[in-house]
């Protein structure tokens, strides 16, 4: 009788601690055909859920249009012309960098060269030796480099080191190249964090990013994780980083957004309070991220960054109207946090929106009632 009751122990153990342990990072379980929740996001317009778009947080066709061509011609020269056209100081720009350096480091992955077969990405290594002095060839090798760092090695070991070093190298040759541009500093945060910068040198290099675009959300971003718990600063240096970035935000700016990224990345591994996501901190950082939204112009490159982040913390928070405000918003395309986390990003963003809709609907709204 004693095994049995320590077995009925065991099952309920097993029952309470699985759901939770299904919610690390805040990740939810599919939801399964027929389940009550299971509503249909095909009637509000979105996007299926195979058609979505993983390669970026919004829109932005001239982009889409150069990747295609270059990645079908394998000729660098209108990527080159991209970026030349894109403003220096913008965020629009450090996007573009990103995803030309991603789409490089895609092709490397899925095609590593061989005896017989060209690897993947060669047109930036064309791109790097024809034009030595362009710019933006530099920045996007460099963030190529560091891309790879993170995804072919493991912090601490001695291969993360030399590819992290040899990136940092190609940060201060674009650097070199373009003195007023912020990119190369940007770029340098990431190798700031996995070379573990003394506080000294990383703030050293974030004064640089200053001078030159001190409002710049997306090297805001990058430096939160640095200042994170989990990296090279706590909580608090983390809280205290982007509370000074949002009270220091220009009129109109999405900087003050920037508590709720940093509630994300403090969020705990399991989380077994219940109303967290209604809590003070939460729903403070929230509302602060609501409001940048609205105040923020239409074609910001960083709204869709903060409409995702909304979406994931208003649905767990079952503020499901609010949820649907921003689907509609950025419906189409998942490339930004949280779902980039996740080793399906479409699944991930999937299953939020459908939660975000059945939510809606059980609370009497529909199609017909969600604004446009």
């Amino acid at each position: 009788m004693e095994i049995l009751w320590v077995l009925i122990a065991l099952l309920m153990i097993g029952f309470v601690l699985v759901p939770f342990m299904r919610r690390r990072r805040g990740m939810i379980e599919q939801v399964p055909a027929g389940h009550p929740d299971a509503a249909d996001p095909a009637n509000y317009g979105f996007v299926r859920q195979e058609e979505l778009d993983i390669r970026m947080p919004g829109p932005d066709q001239d982009l889409l249009d150069v990747l295609d061509l270059v990645q079908r011609t394998q000729d660098y020269r209108a990527a080159s012309q991209l970026l030349a056209g894109t403003e220096a100081e913008g965020e629009l720009r450090w996007q573009r960098v990103q995803a030309f350096a991603g789409a490089a480091a895609l092709e490397l992955q899925q095609r590593p060269g061989g005896v017989s077969e060209t690897p993947g990405g060669q047109w930036l290594r064309v791109w790097r030796t024809e034009q030595p002095k362009d710019a933006g060839g530099a920045a996007v090798h460099a963030e190529f480099l560091v891309q790879q760092a993170w995804r072919t090695a493991t912090p601490g070991t001695d291969e993360f080191r030399i590819i992290m070093e040899e990136a940092k190298s190609a940060c201060g040759e674009a650097a070199l190249l373009a003195p007023g541009d912020p990119i190369p500093y940007i770029v340098e945060l990431s190798v700031a964090r996995g070379l573990a910068y003394s506080r000294p040198e990383f703030e050293q290099l974030w004064l640089k990013i200053l001078d030159r675009a001190p409002a710049h959300m997306g090297a805001h971003l990058a430096a939160l994780h640095y200042w994170c718990e989990k990296w090279h600063g706590s909580r608090k240096l983390a809280y205290d980083f982007a509370e000074a970035a949002a009270a220091r935000a220009p009129q109109g700016s999405l900087l003050a957004a920037m508590p709720l990224f940093a509630v994300f990345e403090h969020l705990p591994e399991v989380n077994l309070v219940s109303g967290f996501y209604q809590s003070e901190v939460v729903t403070k950082a929230i509302h602060g991220a609501l409001y940048t939204v609205h105040a923020a112009r239409p074609d910001d490159p960083m709204l869709a960054h903060v409409r995702h982040l909304l979406v994931f913390f208003l649905v767990r928070g079952e503020r499901w109207a609010e949820a649907m405000d921003q689907l509609i918003h950025v419906d189409g395309h998942v490339g930004a946090l949280p779902w980039t986390l996740s080793p399906d990003p479409a699944a991930e963003f999937a299953v939020y929106r459908a939660l975000a809709v059945a939510g809606y609907e059980a609370n009497g709204g529909s199609p017909a009632t969600l604004p446009h």
